[in-house]
């Protein structure tokens, strides 16, 4: 099986595992040279207790008499050694290359005076002892159990409580230091200029100022360039009108004839295509219209019976209930374009209305030829056609759909395509609910 380390996703999943880890190693390496130069002060200061005691605690035995030196046993032992007045407990004579560094001490202590010999003692945990006999030639064992230097007890809750704080400290130094990259990213993923800007804080940190400074500075170079374009886009689709129209009414007065049938064909399509500029110009621009209240199942419905009254096969499905905030022009306009695109190419629209826990969803779906999936984001774009014909009753100007897509992110709401089970296309309208969506009173029996 393969075990291998994943890196974590996100920047803050990141500072925070080095963050942590790095003072985690720290810690610890502060915390094991504390240890070890403790434990080297403890044994350098036990080892030269040791031989202080042991060499005081032999010279007592050999002067007590023989009769008082089994009382003065406890008084002498301590933790990790002891005296036992006999031939002591039987092992195995001790290595001489491998002699614990207490061996040494002891021989040091008192071995010129009292010759040594020291045995392993076998059992669960380290054990040795080493024989002697006193003036009088009493046995005499010194019984050493070697063990660490205990650790105090509220080491362990120190450690933990350092452990919490760096954990603290790094989720605090994590969270300032993404905090301003996020407002920037969710800054730049809502980023729409016809919109009203977001205009980020510059304050915090220099490095955070300079980034929001920046920020705003490109959101209002955007949107000016944006303008600007927009602009100049309806002021060529406008003034364009006006040599159409002189040319429309000269060819009136021709003679009849096929040059001038095509002439004013020729001369409807260019009207038509500056007249689609000129809406997409305004369709940026759509957020300037004022919103009202709106009676949703009732404007679709007029909608509908628009079209109706015109002779053409569309029809309503499904009832939002509700009364919701909206701007009633730019909504139409969407609605319109998908209904024409339905009817122009399936010959029938159905527009079907859905409410669920994030607010309307309206459907323009038809039987039509769809769209092949490669190509449905691609007729978003403006003058994208599918249909490459020059004919506008069949090929179009490519502006009607980027007009409603535009329209649909100045109501806030986003235009989706998708090809339907057993042919044609769905265009569908999200609108999320806002605080002023009410529910429509229900009329009285």
């Amino acid at each position: 099986m393969n075990f291998a380390m994943r890196w974590p996703r996100t920047l803050a999943s990141r500072l925070s595992l080095i963050f942590l880890i790095g003072l985690i190693l720290a810690q610890a390496l502060s915390f094991g040279a504390q240890y070890y130069e403790r434990y080297e002060t403890a044994k350098d200061t036990m080892l030269g207790n040791l031989e202080t005691d042991v060499s005081t605690s032999i010279a007592i035995l050999d002067r007590l008499p023989a009769e008082e030196r089994p009382a003065w046993l406890n008084r002498l032992a301590r933790r990790n050694y002891g005296y036992v007045l006999g031939e002591g407990d039987p092992g195995t004579p001790m290595a001489s290359g491998d002699v614990p560094i207490a061996v040494t001490s002891i021989t040091d202590a008192i071995g010129e005076k009292y010759p040594l010999t020291f045995t392993d003692i076998p059992g669960p945990r380290q054990r040795f002892q080493g024989h002697l006999r006193l003036s009088d030639g009493s046995p005499v064992v010194i019984d050493v159990r070697p063990s660490m230097s205990p650790l105090s007890p509220w080491l362990p809750f120190v450690l933990l409580g350092q452990l919490v704080l760096m954990i603290a400290c790094t989720w605090l130094a994590v969270r300032i230091a993404i905090r301003p990259l996020t407002r920037l990213a969710n800054a730049a993923e809502t980023l729409d200029p016809d919109a009203h800007a977001i205009h980020l804080e510059e304050n915090g940190p220099s490095e955070v100022v300079y980034a929001a400074r920046a920020f705003n500075a490109m959101q209002a170079r955007i949107a000016t360039y944006l303008k600007e374009r927009m602009q100049l886009l309806a002021a060529i689709s406008h003034d364009l009108q006006t040599p159409i129209t002189r040319m429309k009414l000269r060819a009136e007065f021709m003679d009849d004839s096929a040059e001038k049938d095509k002439l004013c064909n020729d001369l409807g399509e260019m009207e038509h295509l500056v007249r689609e500029g000129v809406a997409y110009a305004r369709s940026v621009h759509g957020s300037t219209e004022e919103s009202r209240r709106t009676d949703l199942d009732s404007f679709l419905d007029s909608l509908v019976f628009d079209y109706q009254d015109m002779g053409k096969k569309v029809r309503s499905s499904g009832r939002s209930g509700a009364v919701i905030n909206t701007r009633p022009h730019a909504l139409r306009r969407v609605l319109v374009n998908l209904t024409d695109n339905a009817l122009k190419f399936a010959g029938a629209a159905e527009l079907e209305i859905q409410r669920d826990n994030r607010g309307f969803s309206i459907k323009v779906m038809d039987r039509g030829p769809g769209i092949a999936k490669e190509e449905l984001t691609k007729v978003m774009e403006p003058f994208y056609r599918v249909e490459n014909s020059r004919n506008r009753n069949t090929g179009g100007t490519g502006l009607g759909l980027a007009i409603a897509q535009q329209l649909a992110m100045a109501l806030g709401g986003s235009l989706l395509l998708s090809s339907r089970e057993g042919g044609g296309l769905c265009a569908e309208l999200r609108l999320m609910f806002d605080s002023s969506c009410q529910e429509k009173p229900t009329p009285m029996p």
